[in-house]
């Protein structure tokens, strides 16, 4: 190293100490932003302590709709803080007080749109504070929007006031704002996951399906069944808890691809107009705590979970145990007079019985939803061909033809003879229902078929199973704190 060289070297180093020294002395005094806020408060903010309430990043319209309320009913108005990002970094303690190097002083407002409905958005303080009287005693309050992107996955209320108990009793009634204000109770929702992370990305609205009773083609007694323990337990409530006994109750239903499970489900939502639906499918059933914690809240609820064989052997995050474990601890973790019902749904229940097996009373009903029979099958074939100019007898003679496949089959099968009329510009004919037939049932369709949850059953030549096909299906053997319904029997019974 040359002279010149360790010259600015030196140079260099004594800079940075008098610029540390400098920092170290700091500014005593506060920011702009801090003498407003010490001036509000009436007592030095350098001596009060700061209580940070977490938000749940799908809270945010909520918490957003509580703070106004408490602002409004003060008549105050929200400010905003100058200072770029820098913001996002510090605590309110940090934007109040005094620095050479940022000056945080009141600004505009940050907002954005978030969802507050299936088909409507609502703007939302994302980072202001309001300087409010609760009670008659001054508050501050700071909201923050979650940034996943800078580290941050949840929202936040920072909360400043002279007397800690005041702080607290605003605290609470924030959040029993937050509860009673709420724009996801008896809604459709869904988790979404983000990218920035494992945690969820905040809340989906969908829209509340609406089938009715007739739409849903099962064998006798199993939609009532379903029906009776999820919605019928909600009607008698108020009964069943002067009695003692627990609102808490979970459903499996079990059977193969396209026998109507999901269409049960969409059922049950319909049945239940005001009751809070939490949907989680496959992958996002990781979020089941959030959507506990949510159900928990907005009781009366519906947690519904698909699919859940896909994660019965899929591991958590946070320890050796399938994610199957965190669904059945999520419905352990409900009071038993919580009015919550959990409905899952999977097609491999031979998956899931021995993890249910070794954590009894989770579920307390398991359905069978079986392939059509003979009568079944034919329902579903008028269903799908309704508004057709098709005969009814060659309506009856496809489903007697494709024995052993499901509503999804007869679905389809629909779809492409109305494709093959409408592609030579005519109305659909019974040949065009045959004709689509014996391609779906063709030997070269048989994944197709398997895909529609028909299998392999069926062919051309009209080889039929019958009844027997629904026979093949997988038995539950059933645990201790088990009902189940069987179709083949007609018969709900305990082991």
């Amino acid at each position: 190293m040359d002279e010149r060289t360790q010259e600015f070297v030196e140079t260099f180093r004594v800079f940075l100490e008098e610029v540390v020294q400098t920092e170290r002395g700091g500014d005593d005094g506060l920011s702009p932003l801090g003498e407003l806020v010490e001036a509000h408060l009436g007592s030095p903010v350098r001596e009060l302590p700061v209580i940070t309430h977490t938000i749940a990043a799908h809270r945010l319209v909520d918490a957003d709709l509580a703070l106004s309320s408490l602002a409004d009913a003060s008549g105050a108005a929200p400010l905003g803080v100058s200072g770029g990002q820098m913001r996002d970094q510090c605590a309110l303690p940090e934007l109040l007080a005094g620095s050479r190097f940022a000056r945080f002083a009141p600004g505009p407002i940050d907002y954005v749109s978030v969802a507050d409905g299936p088909d409507s958005v609502r703007r939302v303080m994302s980072f202001g504070l309001v300087l409010l009287h609760f009670e008659g005693a001054p508050v501050v309050a700071l909201q923050r929007a979650a940034k996943p992107e800078r580290g941050r996955a949840a929202a936040a209320l920072e909360v400043l006031a002279a007397d800690p108990d005041v702080a607290g009793a605003f605290l609470a009634e924030f959040s029993r704002l937050m509860l009673s204000l709420s724009v996801l109770r008896g809604q459709v929702l869904s988790f979404t996951a983000s990218e920035y992370g494992n945690g969820a990305a905040g809340a989906t609205f969908l829209p509340r399906p609406q089938v009715a009773a007739d739409d849903v083609i099962l064998a006798p007694g199993v939609l009532e069944s379903v029906t009776r323990h999820v919605v019928g337990v909600g009607e008698q409530r108020e009964r069943l808890r002067e009695a003692g006994q627990h609102l808490k109750r979970g459903v499996l239903l079990y059977g193969p691809p396209g026998t109507g499970k999901t269409l049960t489900v969409r059922h049950l939502l319909s049945r239940t107009p005001d009751t809070t639906a939490v949907l989680l499918t496959g992958p996002s059933i990781r979020f089941i705590t959030e959507a506990a914690e949510l159900a928990r809240a907005m009781q009366p609820a519906v947690v519904v979970l698909e699919d859940v064989d896909l994660v019965a052997q899929e591991r958590g995050l946070h320890g050796p145990q399938p994610l199957l474990f965190a669904v059945l601890d999520a419905l352990d973790g409900l009071d038993g007079d919580a009015d919550v019902a959990f409905v899952l749904t999977t097609n491999r229940v031979e998956m899931l019985e021995r993890a249910l097996a070794e954590r009894p009373g989770r579920v307390d009903l398991a359905v069978e939803v079986a392939l059509p029979d003979d009568e079944a099958r034919r329902r579903l074939f008028h269903r799908y061909a309704q508004g057709l100019p098709l005969g009814a007898d060659a309506i009856d003679a496809a489903a007697d033809r494709a024995a052993g496949t499901t509503g999804s089959f007869a679905k389809e099968l629909m779809r492409r003879a109305v494709l093959a009329a409408a592609e030579a510009d005519r109305a659909v004919t019974d040949a065009d229902l045959a004709e689509a037939l014996d391609s779906l049932l063709s030997a070269g369709a048989r994944l197709t078929r398997s895909l529609l949850g028909g299998g392999g059953s069926g062919s051309g030549s009209g080889h039929r199973q019958g009844d027997g096909a629904a026979a093949e299906q997988p038995e539950v053997r059933l645990t201790a704190g088990w009902t189940a319904y069987s179709p083949r029997s007609g018969q709900t019974f305990e082991p």
